[in-house]
């Protein structure tokens, strides 16, 4: 007994490494009997802890007496044979060879089992399935915890099926067998709904090297991504799609043919790269749809789909941004570590010893490394002293400028849309002339960004508060020029509505000359002429396609600037870099969806799948980490409003163009129509009953609508109010609870 209590307290590790003994018959070997008890309180880890360190002499006697009588009842019903005692089975050994015996004669097992040993049986696997479960909790070695893992894996396997009598047992070992089918099922699908998530392995290698701050913005360029890849599905399958297949073929309406005196130089590069030609009378552009209210054998409305569409896009991507912000707040907003010992846990606790593959764990050191450098820049910002009259003086001084900047580009955005509207009575414009409006803006947008980081450094902020300042000084900077170049394009909308007028009363006069003259030739006032060729007919300007090719040229424009700027600026700095370090001095490492426009939703889903490649190539070759590496936000609702903000001021124009301006008379699907919103009246007075008319009226009324917005209003202020409460409430208890655990030293380990 004495080796068996030495065994069972110190050098537990040694005699968890020996073999297992074998036990025959119903009888336990009486020699070892407290030994087996002792080796079992460790090995099997069933619930009973250590207590067999000190009483296994009695157990042992108590099994011996126990095993005996059972042995006698196995040698009386099995005439002889080796039989399996359950009782203490997993204290002894789980995979003796009478186990195997017994499993294999069932229906000898079925006799010999009594309800008692069933019961036991059962309570020993679910103890073997628990261990199973939580063997990544126990603290023992890892060769330790493989050799029980798979013992006790087969012990389920082996006994699992057996807890069942005649019938029932077929039918508990077929649902034992379908459960973990079931759950092997979950797994794999969890793996594989994980591998299919589209750029993780680029986001995380990104991460790894670069921080989680650099992985932020390709995380929400994913985002955008599916955003606008939903997007592309409505437009493309409900107003695409239904035009191509049930609408008039090209070249049947003039709104579908590019006039004569265009034609001969309709498929010229120069004039395609400017949307003009073919681009401009196709599906990409608003005036190419017909007005017909209905369309193709299946009586589709498109006029009423293109509305609906182009409304609930806008409603779409509001309310998408809207529940990322609800799901980011219960994340939390706290942009440091809320526990202590951040670095003990770091150092400790980081690493995963599951890995098995040397690029994973190279990725996983560079991980480390960079979340000890963002846990470093935390500490050091949280103990810098400052002279706070000098930093505020500066920080003014700083916002001061930056203002400047951003009033200066907008104002040159106005005076290049002024020009481009004088270019446009001119035939004999340069190359730069025509572009002019959309090198500048993108300049703009390349020059300014690096010009308001220069002036933050005045500011001297933490490096997530000043990305935040930097990411709203560029939003303010693409808005402002976003609404100068609005506010200089609806100026042209207008006198293009000026001469509209003009232009359809010319065509009027054109018809009915047309129609005079044909029947002066006939010499029969009752002659119908033949159809004029759409060629020929005098067009309009329409200016819902204007309005449409200066946004998909903005846009393309934007994205040659962007990539240009990589490949040349970037790269060739890189390969500069990358030879001329060694030799230096120094060191030189450290140094909008459009309603007019329904193709330009593809271009942005082709924009931004090759920028996630493009830029997250340019980033691993061409970058290096910044010094002050620092983690991101835990919430992104920062970056969330911000967007929210930039739909909301987007969706503004639109509504007032919708609202306010008439369509023209010749193209889109709301041609003939006083106003865009008419096309909703109309299908509720011929396709609604009447009740739903007057229903939308008494809704339309400003007398429901006043009421209806104050009630928002006050169920936002309540909400926010509650919100507040609910986090002072937080705080609060965190406080407590920090109290406490500094209070107690035993509360503090096993809470805190």
């Amino acid at each position: 007994k004495k080796p068996a209590k030495k065994r069972g307290g110190d050098d537990e590790d040694e005699s968890e490494d020996e073999p297992p003994k074998r036990k025959r018959g119903g009888a336990a070997n009486k020699k070892k009997g407290g030994k087996a008890q002792d080796s079992d309180d460790d090995d099997s880890d069933v619930g009973k802890g250590k207590k067999g360190k000190k009483g296994g002499g009695r157990k042992g006697k108590k099994e011996e007496e126990e095993e005996e009588t059972k042995g006698k009842k196995g040698d009386g019903k099995g005439k002889g044979k080796d039989k399996v005692s359950h009782v203490g089975f997993d204290s002894v050994c789980p995979f003796s060879t009478s186990s195997s015996d017994s499993s294999s004669n069932s229906s000898e097992e079925e006799e010999s089992m009594s309800e008692g040993e069933m019961a036991r049986l059962m309570e020993e696997v679910e103890e073997k399935k628990k261990l199973i479960a939580n063997i990544r909790n126990k603290p023992w070695r890892m060769q330790r915890r493989l050799k029980h893992l798979k013992e006790a894996q087969e012990f389920v396997d082996k006994f699992e099926g057996a807890l069942g009598k005649g019938k029932g047992r077929k039918w508990y070992a077929y649902k034992v067998m379908m459960t973990k089918k079931w759950i092997k099922f979950q797994r794999d699908f969890e793996n594989f709904r994980t591998a299919c998530i589209p750029w993780e392995r680029k986001i995380k290698e990104v991460e790894s090297h670069f921080g989680s701050s650099v992985a932020s913005y390709f995380i929400f360029l994913r985002w955008m991504y599916g955003m606008n890849l939903v997007l592309f599905g409505f437009t493309f399958g409900l107003v695409v799609i239904p035009e191509v297949l049930m609408g008039l073929p090209y070249g049947s309406v003039p709104r579908k043919t590019v006039p004569r005196a265009e034609q001969d130089t309709a498929q010229d590069y120069s004039v395609l790269m400017d949307f003009n030609g073919y681009c401009k009378y196709s599906v990409l552009f608003y005036g190419y749809y017909n007005n017909q209210r209905t369309i193709g054998v299946l009586k589709f409305r498109l006029p009423l789909s293109y509305l609906m569409v182009g409304i609930g896009t806008f409603g779409y991507s509001l309310m998408l941004v809207i529940r990322t912000m609800a799901k980011n707040a219960d994340v939390g907003g706290g942009d440091g570590e809320d526990s202590d010992f951040t670095f003990a846990w770091k150092m400790f606790t980081s690493w995963d010893y599951l890995i098995g593959n040397a690029e994973t764990a190279d990725n996983k050191y560079a991980s480390i490394t960079t979340s000890f450098k963002e846990s470093i820049v935390d500490e050091q910002e949280n103990q810098k002293d400052e002279n706070i009259h000098l930093r505020r003086f500066l920080r003014v001084l700083a916002n001061f400028l930056i203002t400047c900047s951003l009033g200066g580009s907008g104002y040159l955005i106005y005076f290049v849309v002024k020009r481009s509207q004088e270019f446009a009575t001119r035939d004999d414009l340069s190359w730069y002339e025509k572009n002019e409006m959309e090198i500048v803006m993108s300049l703009l947008g390349l020059v300014c960004p690096p010009l308001f980081e220069t002036i933050a450094e005045l500011e001297d902020y933490h490096p997530r508060i000043a990305l935040k300042w930097q990411l709203g000084r560029i939003f303010a900077l693409f808005l402002g020029n976003l609404y100068t170049f609005l506010f200089a394009l609806f100026d042209e909308v207008n006198t293009k509505l000026e001469e509209e007028q003009a232009i359809k009363n010319a065509s009027i006069w054109a018809m009915k000359e047309y129609y005079a003259n044909y029947s002066r030739l006939m010499n029969d006032s009752e002659a119908t002429p033949p159809p004029m060729d759409p060629a020929d007919v005098i067009r309009g300007p329409c200016w819902e396609t204007a309005v449409g090719i200066e946004f998909v040229k903005l846009t393309v424009s934007d994205i040659q600037v962007s990539y240009l700027t990589i490949l040349i600026g970037d790269f060739a700095r890189a390969v500069i870099v990358r030879f001329l370090n060694y030799c230096w001095c120094w060191d030189l490492e450290a140094g909008f969806v459009t309603f007019y426009a329904p193709g330009l939703v593809g271009i942005n889903v082709l924009r931004l799948l090759s920028s996630m490649y493009y830029q997250c190539w340019a980033v691993m070759a061409t970058n290096v980490p910044h010094e002050r590496v620092f983690k991101a936000s835990k919430s992104n609702n920062f970056y969330m409003g911000l967007l929210l903000l930039v739909l909301f001021l987007s969706l503004l124009p639109v509504v007032y163009t919708i609202m306010t301006l008439p369509p023209s008379f010749d193209c889109g699907p709301f041609s003939g129509k006083d106003k865009m919103f008419d096309v909703v009246m109309e299908t509720i007075d011929l396709d609604l009953p009447a009740f739903m008319g007057t229903l939308f009226s008494y809704a339309a009324n400003p007398g429901l609508i006043i009421p209806a917005v104050l009630l928002m209003v006050l169920a936002i202020y309540y909400l926010n109010s509650v919100s507040e409460a609910y986090q002072n409430s937080n705080m609060e208890l965190k406080k407590k609870m920090k109290m406490v655990c500094r209070k107690s030293p035993q509360f503090s380990l096993h809470m805190c």
